[in-house]
């Protein structure tokens, strides 16, 4: 029985819906159609090419690395090995000429930390700010700005100077905190401290300009930063020496071997007397002032004094920023040396200048001058510096008794442009090449300065005040010392020297003939045994002397035209006292000047200082030495 028409087949069951059969006429058409197939023939040419450019990129990068470049990467293998280390120089002592110690070195123990070999930083900087007590924050600053300075696995100099209390605590210690070391090196010693402070100067840390202008300075460097230390960096630095060290993968040193020796610098001997510079120190007494003493004939500084000074050892160690902020605020400047960076009207030891000028422009030593005691011009008085008057005078008696209105009559005559020129010539206005940093030139004026400077016509008022050293004329003590030398020594200006080595150097010809040089040399012979500069009159040697009182302020009068004296003036309007004088006993000759600021009269109070330095060279006088062995 068929069934209906519309009943549906059911359908196949099996997995293969052809059949088995089918199943391999499939498989066998595929292996049919893999036995015809043919690769393309451009496909296998570009892969054989891409495998070429590989290996000769890859024997090129080896040819680079091994034989172009192998010199050098076996270096900085060699490198992460062998550290080198500098061994640091000492400096070249200084030494006064007698060849006593003035500037030498000490040892003094550092903590560098090498950042290669510290695993942490911010920890190892506390802890370094622990040790020390410095406050972290200037811990963190000296880190940064040193860390650009030197490579990874070099030392940043981190403490200076440890004390031998926090040193054993360091050792105790510091096996804990990798990276960080204990280095010796020398340290600058100024055994008199501020006695020579403003001539020797200081050394401190070196900044980045100067490791940029000098190759062979690095981070951790003591340089001069003042004084002779600055001008003589190059012969006092010396050389550094190298360790190579060798080190395991934690920076841990094995073994040192000596490269090269460090040599330590120049030696040199000054012209200045220890002993000499003492006495003058003691004399000025803590007034703020300066002392020059000078050997006209040679040139040479005896003796070159700045008071107040300061302790250059402060610098050295490393000053603290306490110690350096009281050094500048100081209202009495310990920091300038008075001698060659402060500029000071010169009073009448200016008339020394005046009177060998009016000789050498024709005026006669004998023309006579009537002193009343005062000079007016206009609706202005110009005063003399004794009231009364000296009455007749010439030009010797008015240099001897220095009187102030001689010289406003006479330098009327000459006129400034006369005055400005000669002083000029004498040296004034430009540097005696000392060789010290920032020595300043003082001041000349002239008409054209004066024009510039304010705006104003020179006026006859202003020749007056220049020619008895005040107004703007402007000298430093050493300018005034070479030019007195220039009296006694021939006429020659000689450039200062401070080194013993240095040879006798004539920097200009003073403008005046002997029969000039000899009159004013007479003159301040007669000024230091019955004039104004008695004070250092003795009988057992030649003196010769001039000193001066140069107003700060327009002069003030009490009640009853009365000039105030000086205790009743304010400290900062007294005047500065002058003296300079020179003195010959035993074929020895010597110039000194004294300038103490806001002192009041030259001979009251500069003449002393001088006397004191004299007894120091030439001893007491014999009068005086029985009276005192009585």
């Amino acid at each position: 029985m068929k069934p209906p028409h519309n009943t549906a087949v059911p359908a196949r069951t099996d997995a293969y819906p052809h059949g088995r059969r089918g199943l391999f006429r499939s498989w066998l058409k595929i292996q049919v159609e893999n036995e015809r197939y043919q690769p393309p023939h451009n496909g296998l040419i570009i892969l054989q090419v891409f495998i070429g450019i590989l290996f000769f990129v890859l024997v090129t990068r080896l040819w680079y690395l091994q034989i172009q470049r192998g010199e050098e990467f076996a270096r900085l293998s060699l490198e992460n090995r062998l550290r080198q280390e500098h061994i640091f120089a000492p400096r070249g002592r200084i030494m006064d000429m007698a060849g006593k110690t003035i500037a030498d070195n000490r040892t003094a123990y550092g903590l560098s930390l090498v950042r290669e070999d510290c695993r942490d930083i911010p920890a190892t900087l506390t802890q370094i700010s622990v040790w020390s007590g410095i406050p972290v924050s200037q811990i963190w600053e000296k880190y940064q700005q040193d860390r650009f300075k030197v490579k990874s696995f070099e030392p940043i100099l981190m403490l200076t100077d440890i004390s031998f209390e926090l040193l054993a605590r360091i050792e105790s210690e510091i096996f804990a905190w990798p990276g960080l070391e204990i280095v010796v090196r020398t340290k600058r010693n100024y055994p008199e401290k501020d006695i020579f402070a403003h001539v020797l100067g200081y050394v401190a840390e070196v900044n980045e300009k100067e490791m940029e202008d000098d190759p062979a300075l690095a981070a951790g460097d003591f340089v001069g930063k003042a004084g002779l230390e600055l001008e003589l960096e190059k012969q006092l630095r010396g050389q550094k020496g190298l360790f190579d060290v060798e080190v395991d993968a934690h920076g841990r040193a094995l073994g040192r071997v000596l490269k090269k020796e460090p040599r330590s610098g120049h030696e040199t001997n000054l012209s200045l007397d220890l002993s000499l510079q003492r006495a003058a120190w003691e004399a000025l007494g803590g007034e703020a002032g300066c002392v020059v003493v000078m050997e006209p004939d040679s040139g040479k500084l005896r003796a070159l004094v700045t008071s107040p000074a300061y302790d250059n050892n402060l610098f050295a160690a490393g000053i603290s920023r306490r110690d350096w902020e009281a050094l500048r605020t100081s209202n009495r400047f310990p920091l300038q040396n008075r001698v060659i960076q402060s500029v000071y009207p010169p009073g009448s030891v200016w008339k020394l200048v005046m009177a060998a000028m009016f000789l050498e422009h024709g005026i006669s030593p004998r023309e006579n001058v009537f002193c009343p005691g005062q000079v007016k011009l206009g609706g202005q008085i110009f005063r003399c510096w004794k009231q009364g008057g000296h009455g007749n005078v010439n030009m010797e008696s008015a240099l001897v008794v220095s009187c102030d209105v001689y010289f406003y009559l006479m330098a009327e005559k000459v006129g400034i442009d006369k005055i400005e020129a000669y002083a000029k010539a004498c040296g004034f206005g430009r540097a005696t090449g000392i060789g010290l940093p920032h020595e300043r030139t003082g001041l000349v004026p002239s008409r054209a300065w004066k024009r510039r400077r304010f705006g104003q016509p020179w006026v006859r008022g202003d020749t007056y005040n220049i020619s008895i050293g005040q107004g703007y004329t402007l000298v430093t003590p050493l300018q005034v010392a070479v030019y007195v030398s220039a009296l006694l020594n021939g006429g020659d200006l000689l450039k200062p020297r401070l080194v013993e080595e240095d040879e006798r150097l004539v920097t200009g010809k003073l403008p005046a003939g002997a029969g000039t040089r000899d009159f004013i040399v007479k003159a301040m012979r007669l000024a230091a045994s019955g004039g104004t500069a008695r004070v250092v009159a003795r009988k057992d040697a030649d003196m010769g002397g001039k000193t001066g009182t140069a107003q700060v302020v327009k002069l003030k009068m009490a009640a009853g035209d009365r000039r105030l004296r000086t205790a009743e003036m304010e400290y900062a309007q007294r005047d500065h006292a002058w003296i300079v004088t020179w003195g010959a006993k035993d074929g020895k000759r010597y110039v000194i000047v004294v300038m103490v600021e806001h002192g009041g009269g030259g001979s009251s109070v500069a003449g002393p200082v001088a006397r004191k330095i004299y007894d120091h060279l030439f001893g007491p006088e014999a009068a005086l030495a029985a009276r005192a062995a009585q």
